[in-house]
């Protein structure tokens, strides 16, 4: 009876690329993790930046109304601190995140800000932006509030 010492070659080679196959998912996983700690950041940056512009707005209750801003505005119209305060805001937005962009929309106490921004993540099918719902390519965060 002959005995076998060892590995052969292709026992080697399958257990190289079992192995292979195996990094590649490990790969693919730590790449999905990262896009996805970067969307979480993103949100978590939009949602500070519309609670800022909430506690500019309760800062300033006699002027609630110059605050109103809508999307793809440059710059605010109003004057003295709430048109500093939205241009502020407006810079943040355009700063801290891709394409950043944000509405503000008062209606009597009700305030209702929303902050769009590309998150070049895809999105799930039946996705629905929340503040522009003809664009349904970039994220959003909503935020509503009593003044």
């Amino acid at each position: 009876m002959m005995r076998q010492e060892g590995f052969s070659l292709l026992e080697v080679m399958i257990a190289v690329f079992v192995l292979a196959i195996g990094l590649l998912g490990v790969a693919g996983l730590q790449l999905v993790s990262m896009k996805s700690g970067q969307s979480a950041f993103l949100r978590s940056q939009a949602t500070l930046l519309a609670y800022t512009i909430v506690d500019d707005i309760r800062a300033n209750r006699p002027n609630v109304s110059d605050y109103a801003i809508a999307l793809s505005d440059t710059s605010s119209s109003a004057s003295g601190l709430a048109g500093d305060d939205v241009d502020d805001w407006l810079g943040d937005l355009a700063g801290e995140l891709p394409s950043g962009d944000g509405s503000v929309v008062i209606n009597g106490s009700r305030i209702t800000v929303c902050v769009e921004w590309d998150d070049r993540i895809p999105k799930p099918t039946g996705y629905v932006n929340r503040c522009d719902a003809n664009d349904n390519t970039r994220s959003s965060a909503l935020i509503e509030s009593d003044v």
